[in-house]
């Protein structure tokens, strides 16, 4: 899974970027041309692995991973022609976003873009973003009339497609997201390959500086959410050791950092949860869809375990630590014995018999 950060010049998304990275060194860079991106995968916080550490004491402690790319030079593709290819190819590719916009007090764009308006940035980019997914949905509706009036299609499918395509189009005319539709699992499959920039999750990032002032935001959309923090202070906070960060908090009287909020409100827009596996060698956060099957579970961890699939054993995270431990869990008969369509909730503790 991938998340683009995008966001107008002098937002803060690139000091965001390097606070989710942890304050590392990302770990790929790439530019050609206006494109220039760099990517970090970013561990998403989690008590439940903290807690389960410390119960089997492993040798090797994975926490879940979201891959985030920092996509620059995106507002010298604003034009009046819309989005130039490669940026909507790029933006095609991603997951989900995350939209920063500043809601402070800059000098070097001030005089350029007027006074603050994080509303304003937030539409701005929103607008391109439905130009396009409506240039894209009309160009795929006069393609599948033509392909009906030919007679290539399967014609109740391509009938389908088009009162979904008409849907869409009215959805967008009215300056909706596609994500306001409320798509099922099934209607948005076969959309996939388009790369409809509206239909991804956002969550907005709105940058209140270091002082942590600036207008409240509200962006009342469909798989979207909205978080105000300081990238700069997230920043600094995340390339210091453990103690110096106390103090640092302590200074600017931070409770809280916002760059774990960040994370797992990113992991939860694009649809997913985790589910562990544990022992002396390795407790590890594994990532799924919501609504995914054992099957999958054992795909996720190994094909091998996919393909020879007996049966599932789990327990609920709760219910572990409320009896102590898996030797616990087995004397007291709690371990569930499930099959291959069973479906895996958040936070279980799994293990995959299978033969070979």
């Amino acid at each position: 899974m991938q998340i683009g950060i995008i966001g107008l010049p002098q937002t803060g998304k690139t000091a965001l970027f390097q606070a989710l990275a942890g304050g590392e060194k990302a770990i790929s860079a790439f530019a050609s041309g206006q494109l220039e991106i760099h990517t970090a995968v970013a561990q998403i916080p989690d008590q439940r692995v903290d807690r389960l550490a410390e119960i089997f004491h492993p040798k090797k402690t994975v926490y879940a991973q979201v891959t985030f790319a920092d996509i620059a030079g995106l507002d010298k593709g604003l034009s009046k022609k819309g989005l130039p290819g490669p940026f909507v190819n790029l933006l095609g590719q991603m997951d989900a976003f995350v939209h920063v916009v500043r809601a402070f007090e800059n000098p070097a764009v001030a005089h350029s873009e007027g006074s603050i308006n994080p509303v304003r940035d937030l539409a701005l980019l929103d607008t391109e973003f439905l130009l396009q997914d409506l240039t894209t949905v009309e160009r795929r509706y006069e393609r599948l009339l033509e392909s009906l009036k030919k007679g290539a299609v399967d014609r109740d499918l391509a009938l389908k497609e088009k009162i979904l395509l008409e849907n869409m189009r009215a959805a967008l005319e009215e300056e909706k997201p596609l994500r306001d539709l409320g798509l099922s699992p099934e209607e948005i499959k076969p959309l996939r390959g388009y790369g409809f920039l509206s239909l991804k999750p956002v969550l907005v990032v709105v940058n209140t500086g270091d002082e942590g002032k600036g207008p409240e935001v509200t962006y009342s959309h469909q798989a979207s959410a909205v978080v105000h923090l300081s990238t700069r202070l997230e920043k600094e906070i995340s390339e210091l050791s453990p103690d110096d960060a106390a103090l640092f908090m302590k200074e600017y009287a931070i409770t809280e950092l916002s760059r774990s909020r960040v994370l797992q409100l990113s992991y939860d827009l694009l649809g997913l949860q985790s589910f562990f596996t544990v022992g002396e060698d390795e407790v590890r956060a594994w990532t799924l869809k919501r609504g995914a099957t054992g099957l999958e579970a054992a795909a996720a961890i190994h094909s091998d375990l996919a393909r020879g699939f007996i049966r599932a054993e789990v327990v609920g995270f709760e219910e572990l630590i409320e009896l102590g431990g898996l030797n616990q869990v087995k004397q007291k008969g709690r371990l569930r014995l499930e099959g291959k369509e069973y479906v895996v909730r958040d936070g279980e503790i799994v293990h995959i018999r299978h033969s070979g």
